[in-house]
């Protein structure tokens, strides 16, 4: 809501919509009143419990994103060759028009199955993000499971804990012993971090354990940096020493785990000599992890969702979530796993009525997977289900030809003359450039909407601030509009915003969280969900043994497995890692514009100085990186924050700012992960030479 009126102007609320688990509470300064209402200022709420006011680099320059002069501001039509991005303007009734006759024609020549809506994480917002489900269900559409980032993680811990829920990250605040697994906390959790050294003036150490020397591990007492993908194999040591020296809490293992006696005999074999062949760290260092970590309490592990973009990512989280049992350290606060709170499996919010798949009417809709989209777009029969073609795809909150795997095949199926490609968005992004149709979206200053946190306990509430810009509509606007067009009556998708808002959060008082900006999920005041030592497994109990992982084919015991893409090693032999390493980078969203981009320099490949030399490869000189997917030219940047054997190239830039054309994620690996869904973004194998 509007704080009331000074000087002429008033205080909007607003929550950070992007994909980052800090989801910060904002203020927005607005002048004037109405369309021609300005937003003059956007900066931290300072009584947001969590963010407390600051905002990151990204954020604190999004006015710039809601003024600026390249932003989609009208419907547009394609007059160019797809891929050229020659577009012209025309109407709403116009576009809404070709929309629906396409539609219409698709269906009536082949199902409605033939069409598929492809919907990420650009706004995480939950009308942004669901709400057309609606429209797509009612449609019977193609349905589109999976997803390029969280849903892996959630799927592999809850094999072993039954929930992807752990701590509330503020209780690191209570912790002894921090290990940050496979997160740049500082970069990409940055409120978590002022938590963290609290922790440390209090005694704690912090361990960091990740394939890339970050910031984040510039900031540790220790940092181990093992080879990319091999980390399962770490844990497994780590558990032989902890059962070896005794130093398991065995009452806590009796009362409140299965299969403890399996385990021990499966993980016998996993020395510290064993894993330190397979992960390049040193036995001594394996050795002292697992000491520190099975005798010093409250002991706490910290890990977002890095980790999962790997072929075997689920056995990562399934893996790691096994060490907390064995030490017992659920029963500590401050002691235990966190990674999400799990606010969107929370009875707070009901997916069913704000998704609606009761509008399928009794059909099942083909399940395509996400991360498949080049295979699916490409006619690819087993991408397919049941073989049948797309021949439409609507685009919404994604930049698939820079965020998406295997980016050459995208393309080529993107460049089909017989596939109608809408796109909704806020700029011509890469995407955008191959569309037929290009809509206007809202930012999130222009449209009202609730935003749940995944990464702490607040729901944040986020009121239009001014009103949208040119004709661009929010995502739950642009789905009415199209079942408008479609001639559908279902009054369910003609809802307003705030009805589906309270029909998804039954509990919530939704005028309070309206007043107030924010509130508390019900969580334990302790931040501890399993203090009593009861899982929502089958069994109650960590599911040390995993029988519901056997029935499916996966191995019942954490199990270490190379990857398929290994086996291209001898003719591509370097690993790639793809971080996000940008501060004012957010994915994909924020590289093109000026005071972003630009201060960030240009994309470039970091080489280790011995493989460099060895490549005949200079500081500075372009190298040519690239395996069977593609192929992209970057300037070296010699490097010590890579191992020798890894090459890594920061992710994020669009096309137009690589010299080639091509992306990071022209070279990525888009095999499913073991379960949940994902994709091995950082299974990849290159070769590298000077261009």
């Amino acid at each position: 809501m509007s704080a009331p009126a000074i000087d002429g102007t008033r205080t909007v609320h607003g929550t950070c919509h992007h994909d980052c688990p800090d989801s910060c509470g904002w203020h927005v300064t607005v002048q004037g009143d109405g369309p021609t209402a300005q937003a003059v200022q956007l900066r931290g709420n300072p009584d947001h419990p969590y963010s407390k006011g600051d905002l990151c680099p990204k954020v604190n320059r999004f006015l710039d994103r809601v003024y600026s002069p390249d932003r989609v501001l009208h419907p547009m039509r394609r007059v160019g060759a797809k891929g050229e991005g020659r577009f012209e303007q025309i109407t709403w009734p116009e576009a809404l028009d070709e929309i629906a006759t396409r539609f219409h024609g698709i269906i009536a020549e082949h199902g409605a199955e033939a069409i598929m809506p492809y919907v990420s994480a650009g706004n995480q917002s939950l009308l942004s993000i669901m709400f057309g489900d609606r429209f797509w269900h009612h449609l019977g559409a193609s349905r589109v499971v999976g997803a390029l980032c969280g849903a892996t993680a959630g799927a592999g811990s809850a094999t072993t804990n039954g929930t992807g829920k752990g701590i509330d990250p503020s209780e690191l605040a209570h912790s002894k012993l921090i290990i940050l697994w496979g997160t740049n906390t500082r970069l990409t959790n940055r409120h978590l971090w002022p938590v963290i050294d609290g922790a440390r003036a209090n005694g704690a150490q912090v361990v960091v354990i990740d394939p890339l020397r970050t910031i984040t591990a510039d900031s540790a007492d220790w940092f181990l940096q093992p080879l990319p993908g091999t980390d399962v194999a770490l844990m497994l040591a780590m558990m032989h020493v902890l059962i070896r020296d005794q130093l398991v809490d065995q009452p806590w293992v009796d009362a409140h785990t299965v299969g403890f006696a399996d385990l021990a005999a499966h993980v016998a074999e996993w020395t510290p000599a064993r894993a330190a062949a397979v992960t390049g760290l040193a036995v001594d260092d394996i050795e002292r992890l697992a000491t520190l970590y099975g005798t010093i309490r409250p002991a706490a592990i910290r890990t977002l969702i890095g980790a999962e973009h790997h072929e075997h990512g689920a056995m990562f989280f399934r893996t790691l979530t096994c060490l907390p049992a064995l030490v017992g350290a659920w029963r500590d606060r401050g002691g235990g796993y966190a990674r999400s709170v799990g606010v969107w499996s929370n009875e707070v919010l009901d997916h069913g009525a704000l998704t609606r798949p009761d509008l399928l009417a009794g059909r099942t809709t083909r399940a395509l997977d996400m991360v498949h989209l080049g295979r699916i777009l490409t006619g690819d029969p087993d991408a397919l289900a049941d073989g049948s073609p797309v021949k439409a795809v609507v685009m919404l909150a994604v930049n698939a030809m820079v965020s998406v795997p295997n980016t050459a095949l995208v393309r080529q199926g993107l460049l089909r003359d017989d596939l109608f490609t809408v796109v909704h968005d806020q700029f011509l992004t890469d995407t955008a450039r191959y569309a037929d149709i290009v809509l206007p979206a809202t930012t999130q200053i222009e449209a009202t909407d609730v935003v749940t946190s995944w990464g702490h306990l607040y729901i944040g509430w986020n009121e239009a601030a001014i009103a949208p810009q040119g004709e661009a509509v929010n995502n739950s606007e642009l789905h009415r509009r199209l079942a408008t067009a479609m001639g559908f009556t279902e009054p369910a998708l003609f809802h307003d915003d705030l009805t589906a808002l309270r029909d998804a959060l039954p509990t919530i008082d939704l005028e309070q969280l309206r007043a107030d900006g924010f509130v508390r999920v019900p969580y334990p005041d302790d931040g501890r969900p399993f203090a009593d030592g009861v899982f929502p497994t089958s069994s109650g109990k960590v599911e040390l043994r995993c029988d519901t992982l056997a029935a499916l084919g996966q191995p019942a015991l954490p199990t270490y497995s190379t990857p398929a893409e290994a086996a291209f090693a001898p003719r591509f032999p370097f690993a790639l890692l793809t971080p996000k390493q940008h501060t004012r980078f957010l994915n994909s969203s924020y590289s093109h514009l000026p005071k972003h981009g630009p201060l960030e320099g240009s994309p470039f490949v970091e080489l280790h100085a011995t493989d460099a030399e060895a490549l005949g490869l200079a500081e500075g000189q372009c190298a040519r990186v690239w395996n069977d997917r593609g192929s992209v030219e970057l300037p070296v940047r010699l490097s010590e924050r890579v191992r020798s054997g890894v090459v890594a190239v920061p992710w994020g830039w669009w096309s137009s700012q690589h010299a080639d054309g091509n992306v990071a994620n022209s070279l990525t690996n888009d095999t499913i992960t073991d379960w949940g869904g994902g994709v091995a973004f950082w299974d990849t194998q290159v070769a590298v030479a000077p261009a």
